[in-house]
């Protein structure tokens, strides 16, 4: 389902055939504000909300518990907790998501508080994100309208007004990006080939201040990405490696940061092949390239004054005749020989040459996404991603963006004794370390190998790149994460940088 979002002044007179209004929660029961009852069309819409009443309704503390009011006439009306506060911006999200599944396939206008608000453009940016992101589902594109009613006592100020204006604007550029990386990735990969992808990427980011290339077969040989050549060599779909660049004012100085994403379209395990439990699964492989270009796509549309260097390597690891084998020597883009002991630890391979790359762009920090090990699910579950940075300025950048994001990520370390585990006596050095120790750290280590001292953040998200069930705005199937984080991020540094 596609949803739409727009500002509706509370005075327009406008019907809405789904209401919503945001309930807190607190040690003194539930309530609604009283700007939000004076601005619905009948006061009478909603009722007492005592705590029996709660109770009985299932409306809980949780933010996003929501209710609907059955009616004869009028509008239907649902009753969506914030929380506590009116200021939580995750909570807001979730608000967001339980008004538009509670609505179904109606329009919606929620009736957003802005007294007491102590930064009305975030929360309404988290409000309609939380909306937009639940609304997408893959085999569905019917068109529905989030509205969003500033209110305030007696009207909101202008200033609110237009602040929760650009808020709404932000979040549909944010949303239409996630939404967009998530119906690639949730693709059948019989019908996303690395060709197929960088086909999409290249329509998607025919926007102003970006340029974009894309090397073939042919060209990834030339210019020595064997990590590249050697992981998709088994396929019958030949690989792709996709440049993005992002410059807002060319040649003006502003900072530049470079962005890396993993994109294997389809990942049997290769040789090292993989149980046959989930490998259908495996098409979400290719979570870090689309995450990066959605990046790029959201920052182009918000005219960040950030300069952006996105790198995406693309191939299908699949079994064929001429399969990289393991035990095989690759060479890496900046001339680093890589024994592949295992096939199926690929990824990291593509990442290679991509960091190669990215470091060739002089940029002031670089930063890879990927589905990259198994052991980041067993350390940290789903719904966390791990995050590998070599400076603390970076990891702060990261971990602020996370906060305001809603996509948790845990710093984890590079312990520098681990490195000897990716020795080999073939090449300079090993595409896997021992079995079962440490190996989401182990793996980081070996990206670190090819940023040449450059400032980098690795983002490891097999976990939460995938969900088994809709939960609040994070719907069924590929969730894109990283993305949203990726994009505060920048937003940050450019903020900064205008200062």
């Amino acid at each position: 389902m596609t949803r739409h979002a727009r500002l509706v002044r509370p005075d327009e007179g406008r019907e809405f055939a789904a209401i919503a209004v945001p309930v807190l929660v607190d040690g003194d029961g539930a309530f609604v504000s009283e700007a939000v009852v004076a601005a619905l069309p009948d006061a009478g819409l909603v009722p007492t909300l005592s705590s029996e009443w709660c109770s009985a309704h299932g409306l809980t503390e949780s933010a996003g518990t929501a209710v609907v009011l059955r009616r004869l006439a009028g509008p239907m009306v649902v009753l969506a907790v914030v929380g506590a506060t009116l200021n939580d911006l995750e909570s807001y999200r979730r608000a967001g998501a339980a008004a538009v599944e509670a609505a179904g396939e109606v329009d919606v206008a929620f009736f957003l508080p802005t007294d007491g608000v102590e930064h009305p453009e975030e929360v309404a940016q988290a409000l309609v994100e939380g909306a937009l992101l639940a609304s997408y589902r893959y085999l569905d594109d019917s068109e529905t309208t989030f509205a969003v009613v500033p209110v305030g006592a007696p009207l909101p100020s202008v200033d609110a007004h237009d602040a929760v204006d650009r808020g709404l604007a932000r979040a549909a550029v944010v949303a239409d990006a996630v939404n967009w990386a998530k119906q690639l990735i949730n693709t059948p990969a019989n019908a996303m080939t690395p060709r197929d992808l960088a086909r999409a990427v290249i329509e998607r980011l025919d926007i102003s201040h970006v340029t974009t290339r894309v090397w073939n077969e042919d060209d990834v040989a030339a210019e020595r990405c064997g990590g590249v050549v050697g992981v998709g060599q088994g396929s019958v779909h030949p690989v792709r490696l996709v440049f993005a660049t992002y410059d807002p004012e060319p040649g003006a100085t502003m900072p530049h940061v470079a962005l890396v994403g993993k994109g294997v379209t389809f990942d049997s395990g290769g040789l090292s092949l993989k149980p046959a439990a989930d490998m259908h699964l495996m098409k979400t492989d290719m979570t870090g390239a689309a995450v990066v270009m959605a990046t790029v796509a959201a920052v182009a549309s918000l005219g960040l004054r950030v300069r952006v260097s996105a790198i995406a390597p693309m191939a299908e690891n699949v079994v064929g005749e001429n399969s990289i084998k393991p035990g095989d020597v690759v060479t890496i883009r900046n001339g680093l020989t890589v024994e592949v002991l295992n096939t199926d630890a690929e990824g990291r391979l593509l990442l290679a040459d991509g960091l190669s790359l990215a470091v060739e762009a002089e940029p002031d920090a670089i930063i890879d996404i990927a589905t990259l090990t198994g052991a980041q699910r067993v350390a940290l579950g789903n719904d966390v991603g791990a995050m590998y940075a070599t400076t603390d300025e970076l990891a702060r950048y990261v971990s602020s963006a996370s906060a305001r994001s809603g996509e948790p990520f845990w710093r984890m370390p590079l312990t520098a004794s681990y490195r000897s585990q990716l020795e080999s006596y073939v090449a300079d050095l090993a595409n896997i370390g021992k079995a079962g120790q440490a190996g989401s750290v182990v793996a980081a280590l070996f990206l670190e190998r090819f940023t040449a001292g450059v400032p980098w953040v690795h983002l490891d998200v097999v976990g939460p790149a995938r969900a088994e069930a809709t939960k609040g705005y994070t719907t069924k199937g590929a969730t894109a994460f990283g993305a949203r984080t990726l994009i505060h991020l920048l937003e940050a540094v450019a903020d900064e940088s205008s200062r």
